[in-house]
């Protein structure tokens, strides 16, 4: 007899279910399973992993979700007095075709946009009929309305609601009936599973409705009873020794085999019959397509986006070079074919439109990263800022003629502005056809034993204990614990004093007390799905209503949609992704130009700094790199000393080789530099490309043009030997060498050099950089000392700003003003501005903002007081303020900070009593309220100035008073 399950929950049903996709279709297949379901609580987080799992174990998956069902998904409210609550009833549904997966994509989206209360995404019966077509419904489980109306007795309004779902689904309506022990007597009504199950198959056949057998599966194996009752606790906050807590009754909710079904079901034989029906039914879904890029709006006179795009490019061209040489335009002319050909220009045209819009809107956008830095028409678009033909940046690193696939181009805006590009290519595009990504966060190795811990309601001292045994967060505790021995990877991975402490964990998972306990739960735990987040800087961009393409959630703090599909698979899924990256350094060198104006009246265009700047160098070579992007670690500054850079090109190579692997080769290159060591080359044709790294193999992009040159390697091919050398593919590389070493003998070089260069490539192309993203970060590096070195006051000013929720940054920057001689004062209420400034004297003056407690209204009040009269003490504040804002917290702090310090009295004074008041402050504030209400009653008497004057003097004599009691 066959059978498959068609009610499945699984890790995505997040800490209610604890089975594995992987681990739950391997046992489909070993049970000669054809099919399975996946019908996680509410969402549809898992369906493209679990279809994509599905297709490599030759299983036919079928997508589906159990629906939280209530009578009007827009009720937010609930009176507890009139005996109101939520009644969520579950509903599966399944899709039985393309047209099915998308309804309920839909359904699954409106639930969060429209039905989300409390955490449960909620559909009704309204919106239900509106996504049926291509979609099978069951009666469910017994949280389905049809079996807890039978709970209540009430068998008439059961049948009346198994009519209207007849009359919605008619043949693709299925009753469900199930059976797990532990059910015998539910919520005190008398009935058991099987009371109401007799009841359903009445119905069933009063009405001629087939019946199908499903178990409730949310874990795989019975023996994961336990940790899934773990989970349970951890979703709940309880711990496991408490009676009265959620929990199932007993441990059959497991993915039970062909024969445990078969043999439950025996009496009604046809139930598990009809599963395969449902099966047969259901054609195979595949969610992966090609990425479908949004409509780009073309202006009149272009027919399509590749004519646009080559105009876009040759106009930008002209503007970029301004004579366009024979080598820019067969360069252009390249690429866009590439490009057209390819169907990518309206990514193009979709990043140049945000990126112009950014500038225009006064976001400061990067000049680039990764390999679209290589791109010529990136760079006459503006999309870029770096000239890939002046330092030999490769098009075919970004983007492979002979292997196209799609494109990426990520962008860096100043972390400030971002939001303003994101809202802009929201109101471009539309709210429903931009979102965000989710991601998903996992239980690791150290989580799981912490949360299991808590769960066992064991102390926090013996569950740090335990997690602290762990050795290390490279490896994961199946591969400490799995098996006989550690595996290869950890073996690999750990040092020798790492490696014992994973010898002693191992005894201690051994041990039969609840240390044993704690370590084989949390290893059965490990990976479970815990919580959603949301991609830092991932946005998806789709051609009409997302909801058509991927089901989607909401975030929590607005109505920004995110995709339920996570960043390893939306673009797999035919989804545009695009990485709005906020970089807190062009922030910096932003607000840094712009105090640079305000001081010395100085436009400073920072794109176009000379890069041959003498003094910029001078700081290179010093290594007085604090505070310069990606280059103030002391084992840079170390190897800067040594280097002393003197071309923009040792930056960029700097940037490349320090890191773990090529560090090794700086040395070598430093010597080579100062002619301490020859300068070599294998063949004389190598020196062209690698002149400027004085001999040394520092790029992918060096290996593919010498590939070229050497043996004739066409683009593509070069593109696929840096791969695979810097993905160490082995096949790729046993693949390649052939055709290298004949191309090489082909062009009459010597084979033992040949092989030389072919072994040193396999050494060192694994750690060589991407050229592009170090030459762009470089450029960034040599912005930021270009600032440090000409205006180090107003960067060092703009670098305090952007750290102050940091105190440890902001006092290691405050040391490197003291080596700079910058002197920093502490925040005064007559000088300081919001933020750090740099006063008349070249100091810089700590921002009020600093303060706890003093925000962005006070210090507007106090600029705006300040600018109208001399503030003598802390009268003339509380006198003219709004202390409705300049409120007691917010003087104290200002006290307590030094902001009062300038009118003569110690910090501790306005916290002492005065007069009958616990503190001067106090005082201060109750004057200061007087003073106003009786200066605002004056102003509509006939004796206004007189009053004014009579106020004015009371004030000066509370000066005075207050000097002689202080």
């Amino acid at each position: 007899m066959d059978f498959c399950h068609l009610h499945c929950h699984t890790q995505y049903s997040l800490l209610d279910g604890a089975a594995d996709i992987g681990k739950m279709m391997d046992k489909a297949v070993k049970d000669g399973q054809k099919g399975v379901a996946l019908t996680d609580h509410g969402n549809m987080f898992g369906a493209f992993k679990f279809v994509s799992e599905a297709k490599k174990r030759n299983l036919k998956p079928m997508v589906g979700c159990e629906f939280y069902l209530v009578e009007d998904r827009h009720k937010q409210q609930f009176s507890r007095s009139a005996g109101e609550k939520d009644n969520r009833h579950h509903q599966l549904l399944l899709a039985k075709n393309a047209t099915g997966y998308t309804n309920l994509s839909k359904l699954c989206s409106l639930g969060f946009i429209e039905g989300n209360y409390q955490g449960y995404p909620r559909i009704d019966k309204e919106i239900l009929v509106q996504y049926t077509e291509g979609v099978i419904a069951t009666s469910c489980c017994l949280g389905a309305e049809i079996p807890q109306t039978i709970l209540k007795g009430d068998i008439e309004k059961a049948e009346k609601l198994l009519k209207w779902w007849l009359d919605i689904f008619g043949e693709d309506y299925y009753i469900e009936i199930q059976r797990h022990s532990g059910l015998e007597q539910i919520d005190d009504t008398g009935m058991s599973q099987e009371d109401v199950n007799q009841v359903l198959l009445g119905l069933a056949k009063k009405y001629d409705v087939k019946v199908i057998a499903t178990n409730d599966s949310h874990y795989v194996e019975e023996e994961d009873f336990k940790p899934h009752d773990v989970l349970l606790c951890i979703n709940t906050g309880q711990v496991m020794h408490e009676e009265k807590r959620f929990k199932f009754p007993s441990s059959d909710f497991y993915f039970k085999t062909k024969d445990e079904m078969s043999k439950l079901f025996s009496d009604v034989p046809e139930s598990i019959d009809n599963t395969i029906e449902i099966y047969d039914k259901i054609e195979e879904l595949d969610l992966a397509r090609d990425v479908i890029l949004p409509a780009f709006p073309l202006p009149k006179g272009f027919k399509d986006q590749g004519s646009f795009l080559r105009h876009l490019s040759m106009e930008g061209a002209k503007r970029r070079y301004q004579t366009i040489t024979a080598e820019i335009e067969e360069r252009l002319n390249f690429e866009l074919d590439v490009i057209i050909q390819s169907g990518y220009p309206g990514y193009f045209l979709i990043v140049q439109d945000f990126t112009s819009t950014a500038r225009d809107l006064g976001v400061s956008v990067g000049p680039g990263r990764g390999s679209a830095a290589g791109s010529v028409v990136a760079y006459c678009l503006g999309i870029t800022n770096i000239d890939p033909i002046k330092y030999d940046l490769l098009f075919e690193r970004f983007l492979n003629p002979e292997r196209v696939s799609m494109p990426d181009i990520d962008i860096d805006f100043d972390d400030e502005g971002r939001a303003k590009v994101i809202d802009y290519v929201i109101e471009k595009y539309g709210r429903n056809q931009v979102a965000q990504i989710i991601t998903y966060g996992t239980m690791a190795a150290k989580m799981s034993i912490r949360d299991v811990g808590r769960v066992m309601d064991l102390s926090y001292g013996d569950v740090d204990k335990v997690a602290k045994a762990f050795p290390s967060s490279k490896v994961s505790l199946n591969e400490v614990l799995k098996g006989d021995d550690l595996s290869d990877k950890a073996k690999g991975s750990l040092n020798n004093e790492e490696k014992q402490m994973a010898y002693q964990f191992r005894d201690m998972a051994q041990q039969e007390n609840e240390t044993g306990q704690l370590i084989r739960l949390a290893q059965k735990l490990e990976g479970s799905v815990r919580n959603t987040g949301i991609h830092a800087c991932g946005v998806i961009i789709t051609p009409d209503d997302i909801r058509n393409y991927v089901p989607v959630t909401v975030a929590k703090d607005s109505d920004f949609l995110v995709s339920q599909f996570d960043n390893n698979v939306v673009e797999k899924a035919g989804l545009l992704k695009m990485d709005f990256l906020g970089l807190k350094t062009l922030t910096i060198i932003k607000d840094a130009v712009k105090l640079i104006e305000e001081n010395h009246g100085t436009e400073i265009d920072i794109e176009a700094v000379p890069l041959d700047d003498e003094k910029t160098f001078e700081l290179f070579q010093k290594g007085e790199t604090i505070a310069i992007f990606q280059y103030e670690s002391p084992g840079m500054q170390k190897s800067l000393k040594m280097l002393k850079p003197n071309k923009f090109e040792d930056l960029i190579a700097m940037n490349a080789l320090y890191r773990p692997g090529p560090m090794d080769y700086i040395d070598d290159f430093v010597k080579r530099k100062h002619g301490q060591a020859p300068i070599t080359y294998d063949l004389d044709e190598m020196k062209e490309y690698l002149e400027e790294t004085y001999g040394i193999t520092v790029y992918q992009e060096q290996v593919m043009l010498l590939s070229q040159k050497l043996a004739g390697f066409s683009k593509g091919q070069a593109d696929k030997l840096r791969k695979g050398m810097g993905k160490k593919l082995k096949h790729v590389i046993d693949e390649m060498y052939p055709k290298f070493l004949e191309g090489c003998l082909k062009n009459n070089h010597p084979e033992d050099v040949v092989q030389k260069i072919w072994n040193d490539w396999e050494k060192f192309a694994s750690y060589a950089f991407n050229k592009s993203h170090s030459t762009c970060y470089a450029f960034i590096a040599f912005q930021t000392a270009y600032l440090k070195s000409h205006y180090p006051k107003e960067f060092m000013a703009a670098h305090l700003n952007h750290n102050l929720n940091d105190i440890k940054s902001i006092n290691f920057y405050l040391r490197e003003c003291k080596r700079m001689d910058i002197e920093v004062l502490g925040p005064d209420v007559h000088e300081s501005k919001a933020k750090f400034s740099v006063n008349t004297k070249g100091q810089i003056r700590f921002g009020l903002t600093a303060l706890k407690g003093v925000g962005e209204g006070p210090i507007e009040e106090l600029i705006r007081i300040r600018s109208e009269h001399e503030l003598k003490d802390i009268y003339d504040i509380t006198t003219s303020a709004n202390l409705r804002s300049v409120n007691k917290k917010c003087m104290e702090s200002m006290a307590a900070g030094g902001a009062f310090d300038s009118f003569g009295l110690s910090r501790a004074q306005y916290f002492l009593p005065f007069e009958k008041y616990d503190t001067l402050i106090e005082h201060s504030l109750k004057f200061g309220q007087l003073y106003q209400n009786e200066k605002e009653n004056a102003q509509n008497s006939l004796f206004g100035d007189i009053t004014d004057q009579i106020l004015a003097k009371i004030a000066e004599s509370r000066r005075v008073e207050l000097c002689s009691k202080t």
